[in-house]
């Protein structure tokens, strides 16, 4: 009886700001966990399932790929049910492929695996963007979701190290095991903690011509699809990078025993970004920030391509350079989610659900064709980041009308 008590005087007390922007990284981390902390594992993992050459790339792009499509459907029942039962779903289904990834017999049954597990748990990437606007809106979104960046960021810092060693102690299979267990702990605190944030009112049907129509709005409205569609673009050259890491950094530089230092290393740009853009979105607007850092992202490519094109590049170099290029990342990711999911209140579900969708597939499309192309250089990579920035960058002037660093503040803002 008194546990009981203790537990619902837990779930009765407020969540505060602080606690929500925690909770909400940890729930996205677990996908970044999820395709992180194999990195370091690839090569083993592909010589003991008879997978070779760029195939062992698969074991993320599956899940990427089964993101994306499985992004298109979260959002639908959020809106409808409620944001808790669908985060509730898709915990329990990753906690249960990621112990059925652990046991897979051979390397098709696992990748089958990680595409179903990619498809159940998108909620995880879908949600917590819309329990965020359901909250707050305008540029204090954008402050938000950057801090929440910042914490899921440690992850991608952090897992490739926890997966080296894991690999080291106790063989590659219980990196999945791992990933259950940290989603055990996630679940419960949310099962816990995390309150419903679906207003009544916000409530939608679940018919097919009510979900078609709503991802339509969020998709086709001019002032969004340039920063959905510019984010895929820049991304997918970021997804292409996670793809090949493993045999950019051990094949091509011959540092694989330094990976998980050298991958952690590249990403804290983007901590970094991500806490100052915190500190400035506010002041001077998403739009002006994210703009300036995509320029900077094509300037920072062009010197990648001529540094990669300038035989042999150096480890230093390329660290560098891709480091500064996730920095600008930073600045990018939660401004132009914000953006886009500014004029959509009342149907945040569906809004996240059809943009993550279409960011996560693109993404995830492109990040296999560069990841494929790996030929021993960096220069693949090189070029793709600025074919991609450069496509970005012309998406999202169709949506500014060809204007840059304007300070719009639209949508619904909740106290």
């Amino acid at each position: 009886m008194s546990f009981s008590l203790s537990i619902a005087a837990i779930r009765n007390k407020p969540l505060q700001e602080r606690e929500m922007i925690v909770l909400m990284a940890s729930l996205m981390s677990l996908q970044a966990f999820g395709i992180d902390a194999m990195l370091p594992a690839l090569g083993q993992m592909a010589s003991d399932m008879g997978a070779d050459g760029n195939s062992r790339q698969y074991v993320i792009g599956a899940y990427f790929l089964g993101g994306g499509i499985g992004a298109f459907f979260p959002g639908a029942f959020a809106d409808r049910f409620g944001r808790r039962p669908v985060l509730a779903l898709a915990l329990v289904s990753y906690f249960v492929l990621s112990l059925a990834c652990s046991l897979a017999t051979n390397y098709t049954l696992l990748l089958a695996f990680r595409l179903v597990q990619g498809v159940l748990c998108a909620g995880l990437s879908v949600v917590p963007a819309a329990i965020v606007r359901d909250q707050v809106g305008g540029d204090k979104m954008a402050r938000l979701m950057s801090l929440i960046m910042m914490i899921f960021l440690v992850v991608p810092i952090l897992a490739p190290a926890i997966g080296q060693g894991i690999m080291y102690l106790l063989g590659w299979r219980a990196i999945f095991g791992a990933m259950a267990f940290v989603s055990l702990f996630v679940s419960v605190w949310a099962w816990v903690r995390l309150p419903e944030t679906l207003q009544d009112d916000n409530r939608q049907d679940i018919r097919a011509g009510t979900i078609l129509r709503n991802m339509r709005e969020a998709l086709w409205a001019r002032e969004s699809i340039g920063y959905v569609v510019g984010a895929a673009l820049v991304f997918g050259s970021l997804f292409g990078f996670l793809n090949s890491s493993q045999q950019l950094i051990s094949e091509t530089f011959g540092s694989g025993d330094y990976f998980a230092l050298i991958f952690g290393g590249a990403v804290v740009g983007m901590v970094v970004a991500n806490f100052t853009n915190s500190r400035i979105v506010e002041r001077f607007g998403a739009r002006r920030v994210s703009h300036a850092a995509l320029l900077a992202f094509i300037i920072i490519s062009i010197a990648q391509l001529v540094s990669a094109s300038l035989q042999p590049q150096s480890l230093a170099e390329f660290i560098v350079l891709m480091s500064l290029s996730m920095a600008t990342l930073g600045f990018v990711g939660a401004n132009f989610s914000s953006i886009a999911m500014q004029p959509f209140y009342h149907i945040a579900g569906a809004a996240s659900s059809a943009q993550t969708a279409v960011r996560m597939s693109t993404g995830a499309v492109l990040g296999a064709v560069i990841g494929g192309s790996y030929d021993g250089t960096a220069v693949p990579l090189a070029v793709s980041m600025l074919a991609c920035s450069l496509a970005a960058l012309a998406i999202v002037l169709f949506s500014e009308r060809g204007h840059l660093f304007r300070r719009l503040n639209i949508g619904k803002r909740l106290p």
